[in-house]
């Protein structure tokens, strides 16, 4: 690793193929891993669940696929790699000791504090003194996961949209202990990838999902209240505000747990009760009805046609 560490010394770059390390393989895993293949950074990408392991090539071509049909030849021929290999720079482990080599390591574990304390010192034990641990947390405090390390310089939020693959923009979180250095490199790394980096100083929620998760949980509060159905909720968005899908389409894709459990993180770290999930919401999580990838949120998913709850069939 020793010249890796020589040229990752050089202010604000980023050597070509650098190693970098993906921890979790759900849907926001696979997806940052994508990115970094297909700029051409051979990746890591370690988890625990043995189905989610399992399942994670699969969902790696499925998501090579599509971004090859929305977005033809435009990333992977930026950065020199066909659709057809960025499979081949993609590595699956339930180890992670396996990203001991990594000059970054994105954690896209849930959003679950504890969770995200046990890989960050288990991370920090492992990794060379060089790498940077950049969490894709929506929620938590950047400076709160730094202090789970001996490295708070090189700690910092890179909060990547979904899907990953075909949103350009990453809010970027800079902790007072974050080091202007680890911002600059961190920079590097997404630049390669043809993303965008939105810098944002730490707080909970950052900018994104302080505001988005209260317009989601209120999104949900007037549909439970029956104010008006799901379909006509997310209508008004589209056409009076210019929202692609709408609050209640984007939560089922976000996935209503993560919502769920984003809304008790700002509670509890901001001590506001306005954060607390909404009755519907918390009752649709309990139930297992999360989103898409359950079948059933706010929507009903099935193949190609989705049909809102209390509502007609709209495929």
């Amino acid at each position: 690793m020793g010249d890796q560490t020589d040229v990752q010394q050089t202010a604000g770059t980023v050597p070509a193929g650098a190693p970098v390390g993906i921890v979790g393989a759900g849907t926001m895993g696979v997806g940052v891993a994508q990115c970094f293949a297909e700029a051409g950074h051979p990746v890591v990408v370690v988890d625990n669940d043995p189905g989610v392991l399992a399942s994670g090539p699969a969902r790696l071509r499925a998501g090579i696929r599509t971004a090859t049909l929305v977005r033809p030849g435009s990333r992977q021929a930026r950065a020199g790699v066909p659709a057809s290999r960025v499979d081949s720079l993609v590595t699956w482990s339930a180890e992670l000791a396996d990203l001991a080599d990594a000059l970054l390591v994105v954690e896209c574990a849930r959003e679950d504090e504890d969770v995200k304390e046990g890989i960050l010192r288990e991370l920090d034990r492992i990794c060379g003194s060089e790498a940077i641990f950049a969490s894709n947390t929506s929620c938590i405090p950047v400076s709160r996961l730094g202090s789970f390390t001996a490295r708070p310089d090189r700690v910092i939020g890179t909060h990547f949209m979904n899907p990953a693959p075909l949103k350009d923009a990453v809010e970027v979180i800079r902790a007072p202990e974050t080091s202007g250095l680890t911002v600059e490199r961190t920079e590097a790394f997404l630049a390669r990838l043809g993303k965008h980096a939105h810098v944002v100083r730490d707080a909970p929620g950052f900018v994104t999902n302080r505001v988005l998760m209260l317009t989601l949980n209120e999104a949900a509060a007037v549909l439970g209240e029956g104010t008006a159905d799901a379909e006509t909720v997310d209508r008004i968005f589209q056409d009076c505000f210019g929202h692609p899908m709408g609050p209640l389409r984007t939560a089922d894709l976000i996935g209503l747990d993560t919502i769920a459990d984003s809304l008790e993180v700002l509670r509890r770290h901001t001590g506001e009760d306005r954060f607390r999930p909404c009755a519907l919401l918390a009752r649709l999580v309990a139930e297992g009805n999360v989103g898409r990838k359950s079948g059933s949120g706010f929507y009903q998913y099935s193949s190609q046609h989705l049909t809102a709850p209390g509502g007609t069939d709209r495929g």
